[in-house]
């Protein structure tokens, strides 16, 4: 605003104003009290404010090696324990501020930057996703280990395995088996998974190495860098059958068969269209959105008048998930999705 007051007498107000982008409003407003203030006077210091040594003596002391790396409220303690007081522990910070040493003063490991996971999938067996999860047994500290490998893209679960102990050697067994029974061929799989010791084991990245496998792990302490084995866990234990507690290994994996019968052949994800994971991993959910379509498109000859002249569409079905992606992917990209997906019907049809 200085600047504009200094400008107008060369340039003009109106031009002044414009150049700096203030209204001539605020020029008139801060002109004008300048005129009725006048000139502010200098400040003069408090007479309660440290003099220029004292600051000084206070920097030495926070300098110097045996409090250099200590907060200045324990510099403050240990003074007081010496029989000496420079001043407040305020002061001590209002110095350190001075000088732009207001930061951690003691010495801190410094933790590895690590990188955030951005992965995709655009079709089956591209990525999967695997995590390890308790059941409680029969009494207190007795537990099992479900092992759970997860398709992102189709939301099936390839492969599980329930055992009484944490070891990667199992998880290594398990792995190998998922990916034979898949037929996964070289470099095309990426496997996600947490941090947890078996996922980092030595046996899981050998085998991953010799199948040509890409591995990709969560960040620390950041669970939604795994969210569709977090989200499949949760399926798990909020299902209504699902006990407090499991009789026995047995009473557990009996639970799980059905259970992982159950989702991926009957449950309706609402992920992927509201398919069974089933429909999506082996290939034939766009059938089942044809037949969804054509019952939607009946409805719509029927009763036009009911959807306001436009025709409903079933759920879409998937194109692309990952994990970390961008969001960019809005109303506008879905219903050009489904403008696609029903032109190929309906070229389909007139075949």
């Amino acid at each position: 605003m200085s600047a504009a007051v200094e400008l107008a007498p060369l340039v003009g107000v109106v031009l002044a104003c414009l150049a700096l982008g203030v209204s001539r409003a605020t020029y008139y407003r801060v002109h004008k009290a300048a005129q009725t203030l006048g000139p502010r006077a200098p400040r003069v210091p408090s007479p309660l404010a440290l003099s220029g040594a004292e600051r000084q003596s206070i920097l030495d002391v926070l300098h110097a090696p045996e409090y250099l790396d200590a907060s200045p409220r324990t510099v403050y303690a240990k003074l007081l324990d010496a029989g000496r007081y420079l001043g407040s522990v305020s002061t001590f910070y209002r110095v350190l501020r001075s000088v732009g040493e207001v930061r951690a003063r003691r010495g801190e490991r410094v933790h590895p930057v690590y990188a955030k996971p951005e992965l995709l999938a655009t079709a089956p067996r591209e990525l999967w996703s695997w995590d390890i999860t308790k059941l409680k047994g029969p009494a207190k500290w007795v537990h099992y280990h479900l092992y759970v490998i997860l398709d992102v893209f189709s939301r099936y679960v390839v492969g599980w395995m329930l055992a009484n102990r944490e070891s990667a050697q199992l998880a290594h067994d398990l792995i190998s088996a998922t990916c034979d029974k898949e037929g996964i061929a070289r470099d095309k799989l990426t496997l996600h998974a947490d941090r947890g010791t078996s996922m980092r084991s030595k046996p899981v990245a050998l085998l991953l190495v010799d199948l040509g496998i890409t591995k990709t792990h969560s960040r620390p302490r950041i669970s939604d860098d795994n969210p569709y084995s977090e989200s499949q866990f949760r399926t798990l234990k909020y299902h209504p059958e699902f006990p407090a507690r499991f009789d026995s290994e047995i009473h557990a994996r009996s639970f799980c068969q059905s259970f992982f019968h159950w989702y991926n052949q009957e449950h309706c994800h609402s992920g992927i269209g509201y398919m069974p994971p089933a429909a999506v991993h082996f290939g034939y959910a766009p059938q089942l959105y044809d037949a969804r379509h054509q019952v939607l498109e009946q409805a719509f000859r029927e009763h036009p008048e009911r959807f306001r002249g436009r025709q409903p569409l079933p759920p879409a079905l998937p194109t692309q998930v990952g994990i970390n992606l961008p969001n960019t992917w809005n109303r506008d990209d879905r219903e050009r999705d489904h403008s696609t997906l029903n032109s190929s019907i309906l070229m389909s049809q007139n075949r």
